[in-house]
C-alpha cells in the first residue's frame, strides 16, 4: 500500500476516533486503579500515559505482572537471568511512571504458560482484588493476538465475576496496532495481502465499536518514553547478536511508535456487565 495512502487513512482512523471517543475526566483519572500486565513492558506500552495522569492526579494506582517474560529471548540468554533483567527493569519504568515499588505486584508465571495457571492465577488476582479494593482495572484488549494477553483478559475477569463487586473495566490495545494502516501489508502473495487487509477491516470494526474511551497523553509523552526505555531488554540488543529482538524491530519501528500517539484508548465496561463480556469474548476467540 501507498505510504501516503496509509497516513491518509491513519489520520481519517484518528479523526472517527475523536469524534466518538469520550475523554475520560479529571474524576476518573482519580479512581484507585489496578493494571493488570501480561509481561514486564506491556503496562507502559499500553497504558504508560494513563499511569503517569492518574498519578500526577493523586489517584491509588498498582500494577500487577502477570509472568516474568523469561521467554522473550529464547536460546539468547538464560531465563534465570532474564527474569532478574526484567523484573529490575519493571521496576525502574514504573519508578518513572509514578508509581512506588509497594504498588508493584510480580505473580512469576512462567512467561508462555499463563493459561496454564489459569487456576492458581484468579485466586491471586481475587485476593488482590479484596486486598487493594481497585475502583477500576486495566486488562489488555479481548481479542489480543498473544495468548498471555487473552489469558490474562479471561482470567482478570474470572475473578471479577468471583469478587462480587462493581468495578469499571477498561481494555487497553497493544497488538490490535498491528493492522493495517497503522503499519504496512508485507509483500507476499496475493492471497495474504488479502488476508491481511480483511483483518485490517475487521481490526477497524473493532475500533469503531469498542475504544469509545480516550486519555490525552501529550503532555506527558515523553515521560512515557523515559519508562519504556527503562526496558533495555526489550528497547536495545544487550548482545551484538543480530538474533535479539527489539520492540523497533517490528514492522521497522511503525509498530512501537503507535504507542506514541497523543491519545490512548480504551474500552469500558462494568463488572455487573460481565456476562456479556465474556460472552462476547468467547464468540470474538471462535471467529478468530
Amino acid at each position: 500500500m501507498d505510504n501516503s495512502f496509509r497516513t491518509r487513512a491513519r489520520q481519517f482512523y484518528r479523526y472517527i476516533m475523536n469524534q466518538v471517543a469520550n475523554e475520560i475526566d479529571e474524576k476518573d483519572l482519580r479512581r484507585p486503579t489496578i493494571i493488570f500486565s501480561p509481561h514486564p513492558d506491556d503496562e507502559t506500552l499500553g497504558c504508560g500515559g494513563t499511569i503517569i495522569k492518574k498519578k500526577k492526579a493523586g489517584a491509588d494506582v498498582n500494577i500487577v505482572f502477570m509472568t516474568d517474560g523469561c521467554r522473550s529471548h529464547p536460546h539468547l540468554i538464560s531465563e534465570k537471568e532474564l527474569i532478574t533483567i526484567r523484573a529490575k527493569e519493571a521496576l525502574a519504568a514504573s519508578r518513572i511512571l509514578g508509581v512506588e515499588e509497594n504498588s508493584i505486584i510480580f505473580l512469576d508465571f512462567k512467561d508462555g504458560e499463563l493459561n496454564k495457571n489459569k487456576d492458581s492465577a484468579v485466586r491471586k488476582v481475587i485476593e488482590i482484588l479484596r486486598s487493594k479494593q481497585p475502583d477500576e482495572i486495566f486488562i489488555p484488549w479481548r481479542t489480543e493476538a498473544h495468548p498471555d494477553h487473552l489469558a490474562t483478559n479471561r482470567i482478570v475477569l474470572t475473578a471479577l465475576q468471583m469478587y462480587h463487586r462493581k468495578i469499571i473495566i477498561y481494555e487497553y490495545p497493544v497488538y490490535f496496532w498491528l493492522h493495517w494502516p497503522w503499519i504496512r501489508i508485507p509483500r507476499g502473495p496475493s492471497r495474504n495481502i488479502i488476508w491481511a487487509l480483511k483483518k485490517s477491516l475487521i481490526s477497524f470494526l473493532h475500533f469503531l465499536r469498542a475504544f469509545r474511551c480516550s486519555i490525552y497523553i501529550g503532555d506527558v509523552l515523553e515521560l512515557k518514553r523515559a519508562a519504556l526505555d527503562m526496558y533495555h531488554s526489550q528497547m536495545m540488543r544487550l548482545n551484538n547478536d543480530s538474533r535479539w529482538w527489539i520492540l523497533s524491530d517490528v514492522s521497522q519501528g511503525e509498530w512501537l511508535e503507535c504507542f506514541f500517539q497523543e491519545h490512548e484508548i480504551y474500552s469500558r465496561a462494568r463488572a455487573m456487565l460481565l456476562s456479556q463480556t465474556m460472552s462476547a469474548t468467547s464468540k470474538a476467540k471462535t471467529s478468530t
